[in-house]
C-alpha cells in the first residue's frame, strides 16, 4: 500500500505522460542517443529565432515589437538556449555536460534536476499553478480591443511616448478621442500599471498585484504573452521545448498587440489593426479568440509540470 504523501511510481508516470504529444516527448529516463538530438534541434530551434534581435542588437537598433521578449521579460538568449529536460526526467549515458550545473544532482551516470532546488522552489511552484489555473478556468472576456495600448498614451506629450521613434496613427487628439470613447477593461496588472494616470481612472477595474489571480483570463494578450514568463520562471523545470513554444506564441501575439497599437508601424511592414472601426474591432476579436484557445493549451501542459513538481516533493509520513 503506499503511503499518504509518497510519490506513486506510476502516479508520476501518468503525470509525465500528460507532456507527451505536445511536443516535448516527456519520458522518465531518456538516454544519451534520446537526449541529444533534443538538445541540439532545441538549440537551432532557439538560435534561429534570437539571430535577429542579436544582430540589430550589435548594430545599436532597437525595435518596439519584437526585441520586447527580451526587455521586458528579462531572458537571456543564452538561457533560453540552454536545455532541460523537465523536472521528473533522468538523463543517462555522457552527461558529465551537467555536473558543473547547480541545478542537477549527477552520479553513476545519471543526472537529474537536484530535490534540494525543487524542494526549495515548491511555495513558488504551488502559487504559479493557482494562478495558471485560475486563469485557464475564467471564461475569456473578449471585449477590450487592446485599448490597454491606447491608455498607454493617453493625454500625454509626445516626447513622453514609449515609442518615440513611430507617430501615432491618428494624431494626439484624435487618439485622446478614441480612447475616451470606449469602455476600457484592461484585466492585466502588467499591463494596468503602464497606463498614464488620467488613464488608469477610465479603467473599469483597478486590478493589483495582490488580485491577480481573481483577474486574469484567457482572453487577455498579455496574459498570453505571460505563458513565457511563467513557464521561464518554471525552469529548468519546464521541459525546454515548452518554453520555447511559449516564446514563439508571445512573439505572435506581441505582433497583434502593436498592430492594435495607436502607433503607426507602416515601416516596421506591420499592417494595422483599426480596432477604432467594426472591421478591426472584429480582426481583433478573432486573434483574441485564437490565442486564448492556444494559451490555454499552454496553460495546461505548463500546470502538469506544476503538478510533477508539487508529486515530487510531496513530504514523506511515517505512517
Amino acid at each position: 500500500m503506499k503511503r499518504p504523501g509518497t510519490v506513486s511510481r506510476d502516479g508520476l508516470k501518468r503525470r509525465l505522460s500528460a507532456l507527451a504529444g505536445y511536443g516535448e516527448a516527456v519520458a522518465s529516463e531518456l538516454t544519451a542517443e534520446q537526449w541529444r538530438p533534443r538538445r541540439a534541434a532545441h538549440e537551432a530551434r532557439v538560435d534561429a529565432l534570437v539571430r535577429p534581435h542579436l544582430s540589430r542588437r550589435g548594430l545599436g537598433v532597437a525595435h518596439p515589437v519584437e526585441d520586447f521578449l527580451f526587455t521586458y521579460y528579462p531572458y537571456r538568449p543564452a538561457a533560453i538556449r540552454r536545455w532541460h529536460p523537465g523536472a521528473g526526467c533522468t538523463l543517462t549515458g555522457d552527461v558529465g555536460d551537467f555536473a558543473a550545473a547547480k541545478a542537477y544532482r549527477v552520479e553513476d551516470g545519471r543526472a537529474c534536476l537536484d530535490d534540494g532546488l525543487l524542494r526549495a522552489r515548491h511555495g513558488q511552484v504551488e502559487w504559479t499553478r493557482r494562478l495558471l489555473a485560475a486563469t485557464r478556468e475564467r471564461p475569456p472576456f473578449l471585449g477590450c480591443f487592446g485599448l490597454h495600448e491606447w491608455a498607454m498614451v493617453y493625454g500625454q506629450r509626445p516626447d513622453e511616448q514609449r515609442h518615440t521613434a513611430y507617430p501615432l496613427r491618428l494624431g494626439r487628439e484624435q487618439t485622446d478621442a478614441v480612447t475616451r470613447s470606449h469602455r476600457i477593461t484592461c484585466t492585466h496588472f502588467d499591463a494596468f500599471r503602464f497606463f498614464t494616470e488620467p488613464a488608469r481612472r477610465l479603467n473599469v477595474l483597478q486590478p493589483t498585484r495582490q488580485d491577480q489571480s481573481g483577474h486574469e483570463q484567457p482572453g487577455c494578450l498579455h496574459a498570453a504573452m505571460d505563458c513565457y514568463k511563467w513557464a521561464f520562471k518554471l525552469a529548468p523545470m519546464t521541459p525546454s521545448e515548452l518554453v520555447v513554444d511559449c516564446f514563439e506564441l508571445a512573439r505572435e501575439v506581441r505582433q497583434v498587440d502593436m498592430r492594435a497599437s495607436p502607433y503607426d508601424l507602416g515601416s516596421l511592414g506591420l499592417e494595422p489593426i483599426r480596432i477604432e472601426t467594426a472591421e478591426g474591432k472584429t480582426a481583433y476579436l478573432a486573434h483574441q479568440r485564437d490565442f486564448a484557445a492556444r494559451s490555454n493549451e499552454l496553460r495546461e501542459r505548463l500546470i502538469s509540470v506544476c503538478d510533477t513538481v508539487i508529486e515530487l516533493t510531496a513530504p514523506t509520513h511515517p505512517w
